[in-house]
């Protein structure tokens, strides 16, 4: 209980300081949100009103204490509305209230745009997350289990080709083949029914799980040689066990700490690196949300993006340090 209260405690300051960072350095921006709101055309007293209704006009300290005493408040637990002056764009989780405040382009609440795009973004980063682990984890037992020999190359160049190819290059030849050539998947898009949807996630999916399956390959490799010099595994040979139990249940499950390590750090850097790959595929998550926001300089739905993405990061890291209790006696024993 204490690790999990000292690991939760880690967390909100990660998150506080991210936050912090990214409204700073949102503020420091060259260009004028009012401006972009108004209109390059729109007389100076016309961008000076917009800036005071958006609150831009008061010092930056009173902006930042404003954005975080409204971030998560509490609040009643029924909105009225858009016509609640106080509430109107906030989420509420009963009692509690997070507020991201309302778009300045799309005039709608941050919070409400963000529960559009999040689920589609973080299906898309769970599903590549699985690809890498299947692709990688497959790929390193092999290389492992033939050491020095063909497949053990193989496996080792194609896992060096993954990490050298940029992800939209993978992503357009996968265009090429299986949209464009066989025409077996959508080329980009999300569709409208959930069977599209399906199609349409396998692309980009495989494209990111490509992508970071080379690393799956090469650290699993190297922790399945180790595990297979040990002497556990000798004993369990000698003892006439097959040699598919002994890679599986002995050395595999051995070397399964770095693998949920990988899994956990990579679910949340997914979400929020997918940029190139939701724009190469027109995925409408928060990837392609984030670049038009930052085109707009429309600093909430900015501000909105860190913090989903970095509440997904501590929270799968947080996931993989609370596993490690569950997987490994020691660190339990501490």
């Amino acid at each position: 209980m204490k690790r999990v209260l000292r690991r939760l405690a880690w967390a909100a300051f990660v998150m506080w300081a991210t936050v912090s960072v990214a409204f700073l350095v949102n503020n420091a921006l060259p260009s004028d949100p009012a401006r972009m709101v108004a209109g390059q055309q729109a007389p100076p007293a016309a961008v000076e009103k917009i800036r005071k209704q958006l609150g831009l006009d008061q010092p930056l300290r009173v902006q930042y204490v404003l954005f975080l005493r409204r971030l998560v408040h509490l609040g009643p637990s029924s909105i009225a509305g858009p016509s609640d002056p106080e509430h109107g764009s906030c989420a509420n989780l009963g009692a509690l209230h997070v507020d991201l405040g309302r778009s300045y382009q799309q005039q709608r609440p941050v919070t409400t745009i963000l529960a559009e795009r999040a689920p589609r973004t973080l299906l898309l980063a769970f599903t590549a997350a699985i690809v890498q682990a299947l692709i990688g984890v497959t790929a390193g037992v092999i290389a492992a289990v033939k050491k020095r020999k063909t497949a053990d190359r193989v496996a080792v160049g194609l896992s060096l080709l993954g990490v050298s190819a940029p992800t939209f290059v993978i992503g357009l030849l996968l265009q090429w083949v299986f949209a464009f050539k066989l025409r077996l998947f959508p080329i980009d898009g999300y569709g409208n029914t959930t069977a599209e949807h399906a199609a349409s996630l396998v692309l980009p999916a495989v494209t990111l799980g490509v992508f970071g399956a080379a690393y799956y390959t090469r650290i699993v490799r190297d922790e399945m040689i180790g595990e297979l010099s040990h002497d556990y595994v000798r004993t369990a040979r000698a003892k006439g066990l097959g040699k598919a139990a002994v890679v599986v249940r002995h050395a595999l499950r051995n070397a399964t700490m770095p693998i949920v390590t990988i899994f956990g750090l990579e679910v949340g850097t997914l979400v929020g690196g997918a940029i190139i790959t939701e724009s190469v595929f027109r995925w409408p998550g928060i990837g392609s949300l984030s670049v038009n926001a930052m085109l707009d300089r429309d600093g909430p739905v900015i501000m909105g993006c860190v913090v989903v993405t970095s509440a997904v990061v501590v929270l799968s890291t947080l996931a993989v340090d609370l596993a490690y209790v569950i997987l490994d006696p020691r660190v339990r024993r501490g």
